[in-house]
């Protein structure tokens, strides 16, 4: 019996109380904040908005509305009912966010609130209008599990570690880009000193792939749609016929991957908002996509609403060409970081979300919790 099953068995056999969120907290909104009112009180403190990159961070500024351990959610927007968990930090939040502070720490564990939070706060987002919301009333009535405190503390502690260890892989992921970003760079710039350098249409064929009706595009795999179908944004779908067989570099050419540089290989289907590359046997096929990542070719995409890159343009960008034997070397080393840092079948990144999973599955029962009867 782990210590939880202990404390559950002792402290509460028949069931826990569920309480409403504004019998429990106080519910407080933000406030109004523009972007020149951030440049105008510019600071250290951060102020918090809708969107979810950064832990949710809008800018920094010279005073802070809050200095409490609490919970905070996105309003409106693609990210309402998103949480985030505060503790010793002094900060403010936009009028798109609210936030709640525990009434009785005594009976409400904040961190223990949140992870609850995680799970059940989606639920009461109203998707209507097309503006996604979770304003405070709504949030006030959100029934959350509340087992005694000792029991609140030990799912905390558990789910904790859970996070410290994603955090750390994460945090050794981003380390291994940095390495990998590092080692490409310098040594893409090293072999220029003994290189001839040549435009891209010397050393490449570069074709734009074939447009197909999305009518003819499936969101599923089956024994029909068995071909990948590639685009200029990755991935579309499949398809029953494909145009390309081999090994190949993709560039999006248009849309939001508009530069982007992929490997494809075996039989797949490009459509017009890709670019095909193939190389000769005096190029690495390889060398050239670590090349062309390096020169991030979307600063070449046209400068309107919808960026493109042009066929033409992209042939006549000059690089420089070392040795085949140099490229092999240079690839050796490369893909070894690439394989760490990109690949979603292996590597770190794989090791993430399987922990990420594993998390959400222990998650989930932990804060499952059966109501005790009314005496």
């Amino acid at each position: 019996m782990t210590n939880l099953d202990r404390l559950i068995a002792e402290l509460c056999p028949d069931g826990v109380e569920f309480k409403r969120l504004d019998e429990i907290c106080q519910i407080t909104r933000g406030r109004v904040m523009s972007k020149d009112y951030l440049r105008e009180n510019a600071g250290g403190y951060p102020v918090y908005s809708s969107q979810t990159a950064n832990n949710g961070t809008f800018g920094y500024i010279n005073t802070f509305d809050f200095d409490c351990e609490s919970i905070t959610w996105t309003t409106d927007g693609a990210n309402a009912g998103s949480v985030f968990y505060h503790k010793n930090e002094k900060y403010s939040i936009t009028n798109v966010c609210g936030l709640l502070r525990v009434l009785n720490e005594n009976v409400v564990n904040t961190k223990f609130l949140y992870y609850a939070l995680q799970i059940v706060a989606k639920e009461y987002v109203n998707s209507g209008m097309g503006n996604p919301k979770l304003m405070s009333n709504v949030m006030g009535t959100i029934i959350a599990p509340l087992p005694p405190l000792p029991i609140q503390k030990e799912i905390v502690k558990i789910l904790d570690n859970f996070t410290e260890l994603s955090a750390e892989l994460s945090a050794e992921l981003s380390a291994r880009q940095k390495q990998y970003e590092y080692y490409r760079n310098s040594l893409l710039t090293d072999s220029e000193q003994y290189s001839q350098r040549v435009q891209l249409g010397e050393i490449a064929d570069m074709k734009a792939g074939k447009f197909i009706q999305a009518i003819d595009i499936s969101d599923n795999q089956d024994d029909e749609y068995k071909f990948p179908c590639y685009g200029g944004n990755g991935l579309r779908g499949f398809v029953r016929e494909y145009n390309h067989d081999g090994y190949y570099l993709l560039i999006g050419r248009q849309g939001a991957l508009c530069g982007n540089v992929k490997r494809a290989e075996s039989k797949f289907y490009a459509t017009e908002h890709a670019v095909v590359v193939s190389t000769s046997s005096s190029t690495n096929i390889d060398w050239l996509f670590h090349v062309l990542v390096h020169m991030d070719l979307n600063q070449y995409a046209s400068k309107s609403a919808q960026p493109g890159l042009a066929v033409g343009n992209i042939e006549k960008l000059t690089i420089p060409v070392p040795p085949l034997a140099e490229q092999e070397r240079i690839v050796a080393i490369l893909d070894r970081f690439d394989a760490l840092t990109a690949d979603i079948t292996g590597g770190l990144p794989a090791e993430i979300a399987a922990r990420q999973k594993q998390y959400e599955y222990y998650r989930d029962k932990l804060l499952t919790f059966k109501e005790v009867s009314p005496s």
